[in-house]
């Protein structure tokens, strides 16, 4: 089998996982295992692959995305166990001190967090850091939690151009050059991107208010009847609570962020480790006690560890390439050995590369980067930058254009819609913290997002950093 017909495979295999997410045909994680697993039989039965070659590549799947799954359960655990300590219900009511009923605010409030949170680079953790902290507010308030996830990706794209951070250390290795110089080339945009962040919160609080959000606003108006709740699920809930540790509990997450920053441990340890001493202080040495604590917050846990474990099938299957010995090649590698099989994204990658119509060939960086955010959704971000942007630099150095201004476009206009891709598992991640479904994520973002990727490329152009 041909790679052309490999990469269409692969193309056929990414819409129908979205159009069956789309209409809500079933969970993500059963479309993250069937479809990539019909796709695999289709490679084996035709010779390209061996059965023992898929299970190397789903291996090698669950290489990236399982460090990713662990950081979820105990992120999961930690925050639940600090919600019903309380210590969120202080932190939202100084919040709503603060901003009132000023819908507005807030939305400030969660672009400034995630901007902050993300400079370190890190994804997860910054979902970890925003998420949590402002979704209770954003119920209170009335406000959609798509709206919380749409304001923070922006956010965390916009910062994510930071020299030590993925992406951009990824195009600088492809270049040739430093992250830092190449981060230098970009800054102009980057700066433009926070205002432009900042300015999308404000834009979104006006939405939300006028859908009636806010403390004393018409949504909040409907609900005077839900107030009487369950007597016997609010008793349960205030005796959990621990207002006496709420010094404790803050001074424990803030070292547990910390812990994540330092990035020398795993970024699931500090959790794993934040879970246990949480259980201890806040709840004693009582078993019971802790099995009780757990079992709240078992569900949307093992949700969400599913949903992982069958993105490891799909990264596995559609971004493994292979040597001649059958070993599977990371998808970090620029140059593959002329005898290896090439990944099913890579082959994808040269289709894209190679159906661009020869007259855009001088005005490639702006036509890679408004297919980037679509593109985005298909590619896991080591295939975009060490599969595709190899491919790319050498299509335009065939009509005489430079390599850097086709990564600024890759790198700024990608980096965008980083956290709306389900090829991402720190996507996974924000979206399970958030409790939405990815394809909700995907519908209230992706136009925002294509928009705002769309407006940072033309001032790129301003700049003189990207031609015309």
């Amino acid at each position: 089998m041909s790679n052309t017909i490999v990469g269409i495979l692969g193309l056929l295999t990414i819409v129908a996982i979205v159009v069956t997410l789309f209409q809500s045909k079933t969970q993500p994680a059963i479309a993250f295992i069937v479809w990539p697993t019909i796709l695999a039989l289709i490679l084996v039965v035709t010779g390209r692959y061996s059965f023992d070659n898929i299970a190397a590549m789903i291996k090698s799947g669950f290489g990236s995305t399982g460090p990713t799954a662990a950081l979820f359960v105990f992120s999961v655990l930690y925050f639940g166990i600090m919600t019903d300590a309380g210590m969120f219900d202080v932190i939202i009511g100084k919040l709503m001190t603060f901003v009132g009923d000023n819908v507005i605010g807030v939305c400030i409030v969660t672009c400034i967090i995630a901007l902050v949170g993300h400079l370190d680079g890190g994804g997860a953790s910054t979902f970890c850091i925003v998420v949590p902290a402002m979704m209770p507010v954003f119920d209170r308030m009335h406000m959609r939690r798509t709206s919380l996830l749409r304001i923070a990706v922006l956010a965390m794209g916009v910062l994510n151009l930071m020299p030590w951070a993925g992406p951009t250390m990824r195009a600088a290795s492809v270049l040739g050059i430093e992250a830092g110089s190449l981060w230098q080339t970009i800054l102009p945009i980057q700066v433009f991107g926070i205002v432009l962040a900042l300015a999308h919160s404000v834009l979104t609080g006006f939405q939300e208010k006028a859908r009636g959000a806010g403390l004393h606003g018409k949504l909040a108006d409907l609900e005077g009847e839900v107030k009487v709740a369950d007597s016997a699920v609010a008793d349960e809930d205030n005796e959990l609570k621990r207002p006496g540790l709420f010094i404790f509990n803050i001074a424990l997450t803030l070292a547990v962020i910390a812990m994540l920053i330092w990035d020398v441990f795993p970024s699931y340890y500090p959790f794993m480790l934040g879970v246990a001493i949480a259980l201890f202080v806040n709840y004693g040495f009582t078993a019971k006690m802790h099995k009780k604590i757990i079992n709240l917050h078992a569900g949307p846990a093992l949700m969400m560890c599913s949903t992982l474990m069958g993105a490891a099938v799909l990264m596995g299957i559609l971004t493994s390439s292979l040597g001649a010995d059958g070993a599977v090649i990371s998808a970090k590698t620029m140059e593959l050995p002329a005898d290896a099989i090439p990944s099913v994204v890579r082959c994808l990658a040269n289709i894209v590369a190679g159906i661009m119509p020869a007259a855009l060939g001088q005005h490639l960086p702006l036509v890679i980067g408004i297919l980037s955010v679509p593109l985005a959704l298909a590619f896991d971000t080591d295939s975009y930058f060490y599969g595709m942007l190899p491919v790319v630099i050498g299509i335009g150095q065939a009509f005489g254009v430079e390599a850097l201004p086709i990564a600024v476009a890759m790198v700024v206009c990608r980096n965008c819609a980083t956290f709306i891709s389900p090829m991402v598992p720190a996507t996974l991640l924000g979206t399970g913290l958030a409790e939405v479904d990815i394809k909700d994520h995907i519908k209230a973002s992706f136009l925002y997002v294509w928009a705002f990727s769309i407006l940072c490329m033309l001032i790129a152009v301003v700049f003189g950093i990207m031609p015309l």
